[in-house]
């Protein structure tokens, strides 16, 4: 209990303050290392599945890059889609934003009600984003920055008709409440395929000796990628009891939700995923994206001139995406002897180290964030630097690792993992299929491996722990599985 009184009281305490009651619900129903017997075997699962729009007002500030961005309207609304899962007196409880990322404020706050309204173990819930680029921006330093020289200057924000966290955080509890009012006997069919084509490992080695991450397509500098791709599709798909209809599913890939750039609300690529998912199996079918590891991964093929950004491009690589899908559920697998049990550990990371003073500096500098102004990396190191001073010297890092059956496991980590370490998850998991979820409860920034920090650019620079703490996320993850098993 100590253990666990400590974990929830740094959650708590994190970047922004939790609500009286969030914090009692954390502290007594979060431990920090969860072991919960498997359920008894039966034949049917229990699912429930919802959805529902999180889009903020058109005018809201938009998340992803260092200048100052806001929405112009919306392509597709932004959702956040619900699936929970129950067997026996165990159950599971995921949801899959259309965000760039979740705050540790929010998912705290959350989570904390969503197990109060339905009791399901705080443990048990897992909140992930999809890391789309066309999402609102908040929680975040240059949220703040903008947000106070509006206030400044107005005595007002303009550009926030509504506090989004608190606006997330009731929309959160909805949907998963509601899937959860929605259970009932289903099948469950997962299964892994691969594609390959529309992702691409985007740091390179270049003949200066350097590393550099988008040198830029047909580049005669490049020498050749410096990591991997993670070409598997997993699917987990839920039927209805008499397996006549598919009523949502999770698909986890492993590529930055990057595509469409511009000014309008979309969730990118997944939203064409669904779309093209739907023509198969209907206008009600619920498609989730899990983002998979990739920190160090996105759309771009150095290899070929073609354009970068737009909606052109996300329609083609989200329906790249759904006709593996499809092609892939010949070879899904029926959850038909469940064994549902999870484990989770919280990891209290070091963080990069800033004094105040070059915290204070930071913060004056923010100013080059306006109007595309200062060099880019100028801007990722201010950014940084008032992030890492907000923090403080270390920062609780939620490793979750659920169990479906004997061959199945999902593992959620937060962050933006790179892609080897995602696979080294899998590589070493006693478990016949492992879905990696990154980006799960809390964003604190990107993840490399201990030899990507040893060759730099820009997911290093602008990462906030310290070299080998993806590693040590990887060793948990793998006990978690193996104790698990």
């Amino acid at each position: 209990m100590l253990a666990a009184f400590h974990h929830n009281f740094i959650v708590a305490a994190a970047m922004k303050p939790v609500t009286s009651l969030a914090k009692l619900l954390v502290l007594s129903l979060c431990i920090q290392t969860t072991l919960f017997a498997p359920a008894q075997s039966s034949s049917l699962l229990q699912a429930g599945v919802a959805e529902i729009d999180i889009t903020p007002p058109v005018g809201h500030r938009l998340a992803g890059y260092f200048n100052e961005r806001f929405a112009t309207g919306t392509h597709d609304p932004l959702m956040a889609k619900a699936i929970i899962l129950e067997h026996g007196r165990e159950k599971f409880a995921f949801a899959f934003c259309d965000l760039l990322g979740l705050s540790l404020h929010v998912s705290t706050n959350a989570r904390a009600r969503v197990s109060k309204a339905t009791g399901i173990p705080v443990s048990h819930i897992m909140l992930s984003a999809t890391h789309s680029h066309t999402g609102p921006n908040f929680d975040d330093v240059r949220r703040d920055y903008f947000h106070e020289q509006a206030v400044k200057q107005f005595g007002k924000d303009p550009h926030e008709e509504i506090y989004y966290p608190d606006f997330l955080t009731e929309r959160l509890v909805k949907v998963l409440t509601e899937a959860n009012r929605k259970l009932a006997p289903a099948n469950v069919v997962v299964g892994v395929t691969k594609l390959e084509g529309i992702s691409f490992n985007r740091r390179f080695h270049m003949r200066n000796g350097r590393v550099q991450f988008n040198p830029g397509q047909l580049n005669t500098n490049i020498v050749r990628a410096a990591g991997p791709i993670d070409p598997d599709v997993a699917m987990l798909v839920l039927r209805t009891a008499d397996n006549t209809r598919a009523l949502a599913g999770a698909t986890i890939f492993s590529c930055h939700c990057d595509t469409v750039g511009g000014t309008e609300y979309s969730a990118d690529y997944p939203f064409f995923l669904q779309q093209t998912l739907r023509a198969s199996f209907g206008n009600e079918f619920i498609s989730a994206f899990g983002a998979g590891t990739c920190g160090d991964i996105n759309h771009i093929n150095v290899a070929v001139k073609e354009p970068l950004k737009g909606f052109a491009l996300a329609e083609r690589n989200g329906a790249t995406l759904a006709r593996a899908v499809l092609a892939g559920q010949s070879g899904l697998v029926p959850i038909t002897n469940p064994r549902f049990a999870m484990r989770s550990r919280t990891l209290h990371l070091p963080l990069q180290e800033v004094t105040p003073e070059q915290a204070q500096a930071a913060w004056d500098k923010l100013g080059i964030l306006e109007n595309n102004g200062g060099a880019f990396m100028e801007k990722v190191e201010a950014v940084k630097a008032v992030d890492l001073a907000n923090r403080g010297k270390t920062w609780p890092m939620e490793i979750q690792v659920f169990q479906l059956d004997e061959d199945t496991a999902i593992v959620g980590l937060p962050g933006e993992v790179f892609v080897e370490l995602g696979l080294a998850i899998k590589q070493a998991s006693p478990f016949k299929r492992t879905f990696v979820i990154s980006m799960c409860n809390d964003r604190p920034g990107y993840v490399p491996t201990l030899k990507a920090f040893g060759e730099g650019s820009y997911e290093v620079t602008n990462s906030r722990i310290r070299p080998g703490g993806g590693e040590k996320m990887v060793e948990t993850a793998i006990e978690l599985l193996k104790r698990l098993k």
